[in-house]
């Protein structure tokens, strides 16, 4: 059974920057395309990136395009999220999504698996 554990959420100010991790275990991990999501209160799960299974490409939803970057190490089964230039608009719920495949998507129904989450708040 898979399991994901996202790190290293907080608070931080407007322009500062964080850094989450997302390590899997219970699948072979570099069968799966990874990508990050996020939810604030009273919103849809959306889209932030995505990096493929062993090539490395990577998207981004236009939002964040600049600012964030999606890294992965296979060897370590974990991929990052590295979050610079925070808005205050970025506070939400971020969680990695698994997704059977060479690349992710911006559909949810594709992630067979997720993780529970870390909060990011970025004060203004």
């Amino acid at each position: 059974q898979g399991h994901l554990v996202e790190s290293g959420g907080g608070l931080v100010q407007a322009g500062g920057s964080l850094t989450l991790s997302c390590t899997a275990s219970g699948i072979t991990f570099s069968y799966y395309a990874m990508s990050w999501f996020r939810q604030a209160p009273g919103k849809e799960r959306e889209f932030v990136g995505s990096i493929t299974r062993t090539t490395g490409d990577t998207s981004y939803a236009d939002s964040v395009k600049g600012r964030f970057t999606v890294s992965r190490d296979n060897a370590k089964n974990t991929i990052w999220l590295v979050m610079n230039h925070l808005k205050p608009e970025d506070t939400a719920r971020y969680y990695c999504g698994a997704a059977l495949g060479m690349t992710g998507t911006n559909e949810t129904r594709q992630y067979l698996h997720w993780g529970q989450g870390t909060q990011v708040t970025v004060s203004s």
